[in-house]
Parts: C-alpha cells; sequence; structure tokens
C-alpha cells in the first residue's frame, strides 16, 4: 500500500491527494468476529472513528498528499480529546492494530534496554 500510495501521490501531484488511512486500535468488522470469537468487539473501536478520520483528510488541500496517517493522530490534530465515543464498550481495553508499532517511546525504551546487553 505504501508504495502506491507514494506512487500515486506523484503521480496526480496538483490534480487529487492520495494518502493512506491506518486505525491505531483494531475496528468492529465481520473479519474481527471471525478472527476474535464472541466478545472480541468489546476491545475495538466502531468504524464511526475512520469516518470522521478520512473526512479530515478531505477537508485538507490537495497539496497534502503522500501522507500516512493515523486515524487517532489526525483526530487529535483536530482537537478530538474524548475517544471513548468510538469505542464499542467505553472504558474496556483496546486492541492494538496487527500493523503498528507499539508507542515510539515503548519502542525506544526496548531498543535501549537490547543494547545494554
Amino acid at each position: 500500500m505504501s508504495m502506491c500510495v507514494l506512487g500515486m501521490a506523484e503521480e496526480f501531484k496538483g490534480e487529487i491527494a492520495v494518502n493512506a488511512l491506518w486505525p491505531r486500535t483494531a475496528i468492529h468488522t465481520a473479519a474481527m468476529d471471525m478472527l476474535g470469537g464472541s466478545g472480541v468487539e468489546n476491545q475495538c473501536r466502531k468504524v464511526d472513528i475512520i469516518a470522521d478520520a478520512a473526512y479530515s483528510i478531505f477537508k485538507k488541500p490537495k497539496t497534502f498528499t503522500g501522507n500516512f496517517i493515523i486515524d487517532e493522530n489526525i483526530l487529535k490534530e483536530e482537537g478530538i480529546k474524548n475517544f471513548d465515543v468510538y469505542a464499542i464498550t467505553p472504558g474496556y481495553p483496546l486492541l492494538p492494530d496487527f500493523f503498528l508499532d507499539e508507542h515510539p517511546d515503548v519502542v525506544m525504551k526496548k531498543k535501549e534496554s537490547h543494547s545494554k546487553i
């Protein structure tokens, strides 16, 4: 996906914007029910967060192109502070997305602890 975004962003520069959007946490879909089984929805967010994040991107000028955006990050930039409204079960621990690394500070701490060995 990332190579497609970069390629199309350059190819369509000045005409349309091309960006990638990814969720920070698991989003409740039929696929999550199949993969996670009964009760997995409690650990997921509603699809509404993706819709709101996409809308935030669509509002930007077409010069905003070639970006890789995480839903939660762009919504924070928009001033959203309460993410419980997106949770299927507010207050329940959320599953992190399968394809994203942990928060950068956690990754750096792990790297530092491994380099001391």
